[in-house]
Parts: C-alpha cells; sequence; structure tokens
C-alpha cells in the first residue's frame, strides 16, 4: 500500500482573519491562501511560509498566539 506524504500546514486551528491585514490572525495565510492551500505546490507553500513569519510579526496584538504559529512555521519548513 503507498501513502503518500501529508501536506504541511501552519494551520494552529485559530481561523480568524483579520480584515485590515487580510490575513488569519492564527497562522498569517489570507483567504485566498487557505482556500488553495492543498492545491498548492510544495514551492508554493514554502514561499507562503517564508512569507508568514512577518505577517504573524505585522498583526502584532492581533495576532492570537505567535509563539505558536511560528514554531508550527519552523516545523512545516524543516527548521
Amino acid at each position: 500500500m503507498t501513502y503518500s506524504k501529508p501536506i504541511k500546514s501552519p494551520c494552529l486551528s485559530i481561523c480568524a482573519v483579520d480584515g485590515r491585514a487580510n490575513a488569519c490572525v492564527g497562522c498569517g495565510r489570507t483567504l485566498k491562501e487557505i482556500a488553495g492551500w492543498s492545491r498548492m505546490s510544495d514551492g508554493e507553500r514554502d514561499a507562503v511560509l517564508h512569507a508568514l513569519p512577518a505577517r504573524i510579526e505585522a498583526l502584532g496584538p492581533k495576532a492570537t498566539a505567535p509563539k505558536e504559529a511560528l514554531a508550527k512555521i519552523r516545523d512545516a519548513l524543516g527548521a
């Protein structure tokens, strides 16, 4: 039996989008990125993952769990 590798994701299951930042306050992704995540290539997902720390920082106090989000992003990138 063959298994495909799981899709890496920064999702923390804290799904709420800040309208001004157009980013999820949990993971930092946009609605478009969240909706298209499963259809992205690994390279496209990596590009988004690399952009997320700056987005989470830009959210400032609106970021729900920034330390957890950054840890999940590092894990998804294999860093």
